[in-house]
């Protein structure tokens, strides 16, 4: 049991990683780069990263690990360019201690120098801030901003992130300014999210990922009618697919794409709905750039 335990340490305390299996088939940018870990001030209910470290003791909202800056800038050096590397995959690279610590401004300043490119997906307004505007490369960076409802005080019972009001206007300051920076809706629970009001935003891209629950999601979670989760896979209750197709429906946003977990619903995505077929997250890669 102790050597058991000692292999699952090592899996979800190493701030680099190349994501195998269903999720990693999927995704084109499978390489993450955690800045923190093994816990996340956010410590979002629906969050599937707080769900596979609490099981095994190993989550910690209040205090997550630091990244050792040198470990990563030498990670970093022994990257080839044109790479593009996740930023944020088990926890967010802008939570609340980034204030403090400042590894992802650091790990941001090294990806420019090394010209890697870069995807990152975060809750926080802090990435639109100028000190953080003024080192991404818009020819390396790539932004996700996460929006699972527009209500700020409902947002806060689940999600302990900067309020959806000033993740939404973080999104329309990159936008405006020439980023590639895109809402990422996930997960998206059709009860939490108003569509009237989202269409009408602005906003012009979008990335749309749907719920996926196992039983520590479930405890958590509350608001949400579970019994509507009948598809298995991978561990997790999805939505059928029908369901999906009508909810996707109701989103007016220009530019959209749909990141999947279940290998039939991704394979209708893919054909039916999203711009580009072999990159899900429907990145804007700049020619001549050498990402």
């Amino acid at each position: 049991m102790f050597f058991i335990k000692e292999v699952f340490a090592s899996e979800f305390k190493s701030f680099y990683k190349n994501v195998q299996g269903n999720e990693g088939d999927k995704c084109k940018y499978s390489t993450r780069l955690d800045t923190y870990g093994c816990g996340c001030q956010h410590n979002c209910d629906y969050c599937y990263a707080r769900s596979l470290l609490s099981f095994r003791g190993f989550w910690d909202a209040a205090n997550p690990r630091v990244a050792d800056i040198r470990k990563v800038k030498r990670k970093i050096n022994h990257l080839q360019p044109g790479n593009v590397i996740r930023l944020g995959g088990m926890t967010d690279c802008f939570q609340p201690c980034e204030l403090k610590h400042r590894v992802t401004y650091e790990t941001i300043l090294e990806m420019n120098r090394c010209r890697v490119g870069y995807l990152i997906v975060t809750k926080s307004a802090l990435i639109a801030e100028p000190e953080y505007m003024d080192i991404l490369d818009k020819e390396l960076s790539h932004i996700q901003i996460t929006v699972t409802c527009l209500d700020n005080a409902k947002a806060m019972l689940y999600e302990k992130c900067s309020p959806p009001s000033q993740r939404i206007e973080a999104i329309l300051r990159l936008q405006e300014a020439g980023f590639d920076v895109s809402i990422r809706l996930s997960p998206i629970i059709e009860s939490f999210m108003d569509f009237e009001k989202l269409n009408g935003i602005g906003i012009e891209k979008c990335i749309i990922e749907f719920l996926r629950i196992n039983p520590w999601i479930k405890q958590w979670l509350k608001g949400v009618d579970f019994s509507e989760y009948t598809v298995s896979q991978g561990g997790y209750r999805h939505l059928p697919l029908s369901e999906k197709i009508r909810i996707v429906d109701k989103i007016r946003i220009p530019e959209k794409t749909v990141c999947e977990d279940v290998t039939e619903h991704y394979l209708y995505w893919r054909e039916h709905v999203n711009p580009n077929k072999e990159d899900c997250c429907n990145l804007r890669i700049y020619q001549g750039s050498g990402v």
